[in-house]
């Protein structure tokens, strides 16, 4: 397996990218191609043993994509920008899935415009990870539609049903609606539509509306909403992680000398919820819907998320999620043309 990687993109580019690169062809069975500026990725693989050398190539792209810049203008106009090189590459069949980090707009707009959407979804959807108290809950749509459509919602549910079986390993994930209220009367008109609809699939196993609440306890595994409410959940849910590990922190730091010595016990506990909560473990988002593998990872992401990045990237293509997005769509009868 080859996975394209944007080199280039995030905070810490191209270093903590190549870096992240290299970790994963160590750790797993696959091949890395990193997509940008071969004057600046070479030297920074120079000193790796053969094996590393071996299993990671480059491939020269000239332009990149700033943040700031408009997503859609800057995909259409600069051909050779490393996220759009990285895309096409799995679009020609010379990898088989593209990871990248820095700007959300360019990485989906390139992934839209290159590799197009499996036949029938009308709008591809990010599924975020978020930690709960059980394991994981995916969340989608976490930003890549604003607006959505109770038909969009549909879709989103089954291909964040089909990514939680099939990635994370859950049977019969627990899908819910997510809502201000348990009862099925509740909700605005985008929710009191898209509830009967999701009711009557057969492929997921629907559970009702649940509220934010039941995210962080791990009472359902795939959360629905669209990208307006799902994108303020996930920052604050990010925020809210890490004040608490701050407030810790101080409670510690301000303390008496014996409940100093008596946190040195609950050291490794902290440690452990730390990695827990640390996005870089889950490596990136999923952008399902489009016809090929595609992960999102974090603007700030580090070595350590972009390995387990392209681990998830790996995961999709070897479970066959595409393949499986694009049954459960038609036998569902939720298939949608152009205009929808």
């Amino acid at each position: 397996m080859k996975i394209a990687v944007d080199a280039m993109g995030g905070d810490f580019a191209p270093e903590e990218i190549v870096l992240g690169a290299i970790e994963a062809v160590k750790e797993y069975d696959l091949d890395v191609v990193l997509v940008g500026d071969e004057n600046r990725i070479n030297p920074l693989l120079q000193k790796q043993d053969g094996i590393v050398s071996d299993r990671i190539s480059v491939y020269h792209a000239s332009q990149t994509i700033d943040m700031d810049e408009h997503p859609g203008v800057s995909v259409r106009k600069k051909k050779d920008a490393s996220i759009v090189v990285a895309t096409r590459l799995v679009k020609e069949g010379v990898c088989d899935a593209v990871v990248a980090a820095g700007s959300t707009g360019a990485a989906v707009a390139a992934a839209m415009f290159g590799l197009g959407r499996i036949k029938g979804v009308a709008r591809p959807t990010i599924a975020t990870p978020i930690p709960n108290l059980t394991g994981t809950t995916i969340l989608l749509d976490s930003g890549a539609n604003v607006d959505c459509k109770p038909k969009h919602l549909v879709q989103s549910a089954v291909m964040g049903s089909i990514y939680s079986e099939y990635v994370l390993g859950i049977a019969k994930p627990r899908v819910g609606l997510l809502n201000i209220g348990e009862e099925e009367t509740k909700g605005n008109e985008q929710t009191l539509t898209t509830f009967p609809l999701l009711k009557q699939l057969t492929t997921i196993n629907f559970i009702g509306n649940v509220e934010g609440r039941d995210i962080p306890k791990g009472t359902v595994d795939v959360v629905v909403c669209d990208g307006f409410v799902g994108n303020v959940v996930l920052k604050l849910g990010e925020g809210l992680a890490s004040a608490i590990m701050q407030l810790i922190k101080e409670a510690i730091k301000g303390s008496g000398f014996l409940t100093k010595i008596a946190s040195l016990a609950v050291l490794p506990a902290l440690k452990g919820l730390k990695k827990k909560l640390d996005y870089a473990e889950y490596g990136g988002a999923p952008l399902l819907g489009v016809d090929g593998g595609f992960i999102i990872c974090h603007g700030s992401s580090k070595a350590k998320a972009i390995k387990n990045a392209i681990r998830v990237a790996h995961e999709i293509v070897e479970q066959k999620v595409i393949e499986h997005i694009r049954d459960s769509i038609a036998k569902e009868g939720i298939v949608t043309n152009d205009n929808e």
